[in-house]
């Protein structure tokens, strides 16, 4: 297993070094200067290349980006253009923010998704499975941006039950959680029901059936237990979609998290802001990628057999 990890962990150093090269590229050919921004209209031309040089923005594509990977391998994100504050202190203040939110929308979404999945497989063609995969298929194609706006309309503006802004307790998360993770929901139970499908007519349910358990228990101890690796994959996956699609909706719910960092760090031509975001999100995805696979060792003892 420890070797098997480890050469997880190595095969994520081209992955993220690929990260790294396109996000730089990007924010090296986006129109646009970050010394106007910073400057304003009534800078003079002088004033602006001493800027331009005490922030590096100088040098060719080569030396920049030369430069950018020798302060990574030690660790430096770089400074942010306007508080002058390390980019890795402001991914640690808002970081964890996202996590809870991601990981909030994760219960929320495996909960739904679960239930709808299981429930909508074993009553199979029933009016129950009609409308859960409808409504899986509606919160799936609505975009997160519609879904919050929505949400914040009905619980915060018309009824005032729920804040519709800020991260100052648990409450402020239910809007968010359920924005993000009710998309997710939708390809979890689809999953969950399209294994669950396969796996309830194999000839060991019918066994389990002949000796006479319960149904609750056939479906979890035996049809459950069996139809989670995709389900399990499923998750992983969705759990990037989540920290991505948290981009936006932090940004329409005004949480302080890594999301609503990038979007107001794109607005002003903040480089070093956006591409620490970016590479901390795709070192969390990649870590939970390997957390997935891990899990399935506990899962399925085949796999477990593999690592050895």
């Amino acid at each position: 297993m420890l070797k098997y990890i480890g050469r997880r962990l190595l095969m994520m150093i081209p992955v993220m070094l690929g990260v790294i090269l396109i996000v730089f590229t990007l924010m090296y050919i986006t129109p646009g200067d970050p010394v106007d921004t910073l400057l304003g209209d009534d800078a003079t031309p002088e004033m602006a290349e001493q800027l331009r040089e005490e922030l590096g923005l100088n040098g060719t594509y080569i030396e920049r980006l030369g430069k950018y990977l020798v302060n990574l391998a030690h660790g430096d994100l770089g400074i942010c253009y306007s508080t002058k504050q390390p980019v890795m202190d402001r991914i640690i203040q808002t970081f964890p923010n996202s996590l809870k939110l991601a990981g909030c929308s994760v219960l929320l979404s495996v909960a739904i998704g679960l239930t709808l999945g299981i429930v909508s497989a074993v009553k199979q063609y029933s009016l129950f499975d009609n409308i859960a995969m409808t409504l899986a298929m509606i919160g799936n194609a609505m975009p997160n941006f519609w879904q919050g706006l929505l949400l914040m309309l009905l619980f915060a503006l018309h009824w005032k039950i729920l804040p519709a802004s800020g991260f100052d307790g648990w409450t402020y998360m239910i809007l968010p959680a359920i924005t993000i993770g009710t998309s997710s929901a939708a390809a979890v139970a689809r999953m969950t029901r399209s294994s669950m499908l396969e796996v309830i007519r194999q000839d060991y349910i019918t066994t389990a059936e002949a000796k006479g358990q319960t149904e609750l228990k056939i479906i979890i101890f035996h049809a459950l237990k069996n139809a989670l690796i995709p389900v399990i994959t499923t998750i992983g996956i969705q759990f990037g979609h989540l920290l991505g699609g948290a981009v936006l909706t932090e940004s329409i719910f005004a949480v302080p998290g890594v999301g609503k960092m990038m979007v107001d760090a794109i607005k002003a031509r903040n480089y070093p802001v956006v591409q620490g975001g970016v590479l901390m999100v795709a070192l969390t995805f990649s870590l939970v990628n390997l957390a997935v696979d891990i899990l399935y060792a506990f899962v399925d003892p085949r796999i477990r057999s593999q690592y050895k």
